[in-house]
């Protein structure tokens, strides 16, 4: 029995060990980050369709860990009308290149210590996107910019990836009502309002904003009508055991009026 124990013991031991080894390796394969440091990232949060802006990222530690001579520099955007330029500077801070790219993809921009590159600046400017799809919860984003080192032989590592929310003037305002409305549907417990203010949210994920708003606006109204009712019912509550506490107490003045009659007699 004993002997039994120790073997499933070492069994799962043995299994563990394996897993372990497995989940870190599928883990180092599937989300691979860089060492490369970023010093100050310069980005947008919420912007408006259609606006321009431009973005900017300075790296660091550009060839520490793991310990490399030279690599490449790779990037993305989901900004529209895309101006991408990297500047490199030297320890003195003198700036010893700069190289300027159209597109939502840099294919590739080499960094190399031979060179005397110590620090780069990244620079993004383009369009806020239009919105493909509408989320009220989460607020829709997008991709502002994703910077990758990719080394020679062809494996890469993520540097960082920033993302953004935004918006259009229609959506904004229909948010907003929804918003408010929300936080008044919240202090109720009416089936109604909660399924208007529901089916608001879908409208404003369709993108109806119209539709949203008006919904939300019913989903509101029809949350204040509850709160009235239930302040009524609380009035009659009120008033009823009022009433029944002035009867009670009207009984046994009676009563005691009643009792002294009968010991006088």
């Amino acid at each position: 029995m004993l002997d039994s124990l120790s073997n499933y013991s070492k069994y799962i031991a043995t299994v563990a060990g394996i897993l372990f080894v497995v989940f870190c390796a599928v883990t180092a394969i599937v989300t691979p980050t860089s060492a490369v440091a970023v010093d100050t990232a310069d980005m947008v949060r919420d912007e408006r369709v259609g606006t321009q802006h431009t973005v900017s990222v300075t790296l660091t530690d550009l060839y520490e860990e793991p310990p490399l001579e030279s690599w490449t520099l790779t990037g993305s955007t989901a900004l529209v009308d895309v101006t991408w330029t990297i500047i490199q500077y030297d320890q003195t801070g003198a700036q010893i290149d700069q190289q300027s790219y159209d597109g939502q993809r840099l294919t590739g921009t080499r960094i190399a210590a031979v060179d005397g590159t110590n620090r780069v600046i990244v620079r993004v400017a383009g369009t806020i996107p239009r919105i493909e799809s509408f989320s009220y919860d989460p607020k829709q984003s997008f991709r502002v910019v994703s910077l990758t080192q990719t080394r020679t032989g062809g494996s890469s590592s993520v540097i960082d990836i920033w993302t953004a929310t935004h918006s259009t003037e229609q959506s904004t305002s229909a948010r907003e009502e929804l918003t408010t409305a929300r936080e008044t549907v919240s202090t109720v417990d009416s089936d109604r309002a909660k399924q208007t203010i529901q089916n608001a949210i879908d409208a404003y994920n369709g993108g109806e904003f119209a539709l949203a708003t008006r919904l939300a606006s019913e989903a509101e109204e029809a949350a204040k009508q509850a709160q009235q009712s239930n302040q009524m019912f609380q009035y009659v509550l009120y008033a009823l055991s009022g009433i029944v506490v002035i009867g009670g107490a009207s009984g046994i003045v009676y009563w005691r009026r009643q009792q002294r009659t009968e010991d006088k007699l």
